[in-house]
């Protein structure tokens, strides 16, 4: 009963707040000195989010985002290019267009689930 108190508070706690998911993203191009990703989760900024280089033209980066629907673009050494892996694109205003990331809600850590389950109000 004491547990599930202390759970049942933690969950009311972040209940008001958008959680977030951690989002990976990876890119190759084994010429780029630079890449970074700029999208609508930070205004368009690629300064805002720059990719770490893992060597061999491998780049990669992970975020935290907020459930919804984010367009983006890769920047490579200042050229805004859809994401090749992206499943989802739209047509941009410049007659490109911008890969999309959906953000799934975060699923309820288990112990929470059952406390809740467990204990109706």
């Amino acid at each position: 009963m004491k547990n599930e108190k202390k759970l049942n508070q933690k969950y009311k706690r972040h209940a008001g707040q958008h959680e977030t998911k951690r989002i990976h993203f990876e890119f190759t191009c084994p010429t780029a000195e630079t890449v970074a990703i700029a999208g609508t989760f930070n205004e368009w900024r690629p300064n805002a989010t720059p990719m770490i280089a893992l060597g061999q033209g491998r780049w990669a980066k992970e975020l935290a985002l907020p459930p919804g629907a984010y367009e983006y673009c890769v920047v490579v050494d200042g050229a805004y290019l859809p994401d090749p892996l992206s499943q989802e694109t739209v047509p941009n205003p410049f007659g490109g267009v911008n890969s999309v990331v959906r953000v799934s809600q975060p699923r309820p850590e288990p112990s929470v689930a059952l406390a809740e389950r467990s204990n109706p109000t």
